[in-house]
C-alpha cells in the first residue's frame, strides 16, 4: 500500500517529533529559543508545539528553568514499547537464570503511570520458604513509589517526571502503613538509590517481605525497566550484597542485550 500523500499537517507531526527527539537526547531541560535554533524553526512555531506536547503531557515545562524537558506521557510510550515481546524475550533467560542462582524469586517489571507493573514472574527450580506468598505476578500493578523495581525506575527519571507522577500528597499511598509519606521524602530515597545503584523496600508491599531492585537502560542510558529479587526478610539463603552483586551483573546483561547503556557509560 502506498503511503498516504503528504498534508498540510505533516511539517508540524514533524516538527513535533523532531522536538521530541532532541529532547530525548539531551541530559538536562533545554529553553524553547535553543531548541528554535538548534532545530532551525521559528521560535513562534516552537512555543505552539511545545504548548500543545505540554498539554498531552509529552513535555514537561520547568518555570524554575525557564526549560523543557520530556513529559510522563513520553516515558510511558517508551515503557509501552519495552514491554512487547522484544523486551520479555530478552529477559526471560536472565530472569530464569538468576532466579536459580539466588534461589528467590526473580521479576521483570516496569512503571507505567505510578504504577509498577510486573511482565515476568521466575520462581527458582526448587522454590524455597523465599519465594512464598508473593503478591507480585505477571500483569500485577503496584505503586511504584512503594516497590524495588519501581523506585530503581523513578530513581533514574528527571526530578520534573518524578514531581508529575506525584502531584498531591495523598498519591503517596502506603499498604503496610510504612513508605515516603511527603515528595520530598521520596526525592530523598530516590537520590540515595541512585546514588548507591539499587533499590530496597522492606516490608512496604507485604509484612515480612524484603526487596531488592536495579534498573535496566535504553541506548539514552534512560530507565525503562528493572529487575528485582524477593524474599522473607528473617531468611537470608545468602549475604545481602552478593544479592546485590548478581542482580547489578544481571541487570547489566540486559541492559546489553537491549543495547542500552548505563548513565554516565560512554
Amino acid at each position: 500500500m502506498p503511503p498516504p500523500p503528504a498534508s498540510s499537517a505533516s511539517p508540524a507531526v514533524g516538527r513535533a517529533l523532531d522536538i521530541l527527539l532532541f529532547l530525548a537526547g539531551r541530559t538536562g531541560p533545554v529553553r524553547a529559543g535553543v531548541l528554535a535554533r538548534e532545530l532551525g524553526m521559528p521560535r513562534s512555531s516552537a512555543y505552539h508545539i511545545l504548548a500543545v506536547l505540554a498539554e498531552r503531557g509529552f513535555v514537561t515545562y520547568l518555570p524554575g528553568e525557564r526549560a523543557y524537558g520530556l513529559g510522563v506521557a513520553a516515558f510511558e510510550i517508551g515503557s509501552a514499547y519495552l514491554r512487547h515481546e522484544p523486551l520479555e524475550r530478552l529477559a526471560q533467560p536472565v530472569v530464569r537464570r538468576l532466579a536459580g542462582r539466588l534461589g528467590q524469586t526473580v521479576h521483570l517489571g516496569v512503571v507505567y503511570g505510578a504504577e509498577t507493573v510486573y511482565l515476568l514472574k521466575e520462581r527458582p527450580p526448587h522454590a524455597s520458604a523465599a519465594g512464598t506468598a508473593l503478591i507480585t505476578d505477571i500483569g500485577v500493578r503496584l505503586p511504584a513509589h512503594l516497590t524495588a523495581s519501581g523506585r530503581a525506575i523513578l530513581a533514574h527519571l528527571p526530578e520534573a517526571q518524578v514531581r508529575a507522577l506525584y502531584p498531591r500528597p495523598g498519591d503517596l499511598i502506603t499498604r503496610t502503613g510504612r513508605g515516603p509519606r511527603s515528595l520530598a521524602e521520596l526525592l530523598d530515597l530516590l537520590a540515595a538509590d541512585r546514588a548507591r545503584g539499587w533499590s530496597e523496600e522492606s516490608e512496604l508491599v507485604s509484612e515480612g517481605l524484603r526487596s531488592l531492585g536495579t534498573a535496566v537502560f535504553d541506548h539514552h542510558g534512560h530507565p525503562v525497566a528493572a529487575l528485582s529479587t524477593t524474599w522473607r526478610r528473617h531468611y537470608t539463603p545468602h549475604d545481602p550484597e552478593r544479592v546485590r552483586e548478581e542482580l547489578g551483573r544481571a541487570a547489566a546483561r540486559l541492559t546489553s542485550a537491549v543495547s542500552g547503556r548505563a548513565p554516565g557509560a560512554g
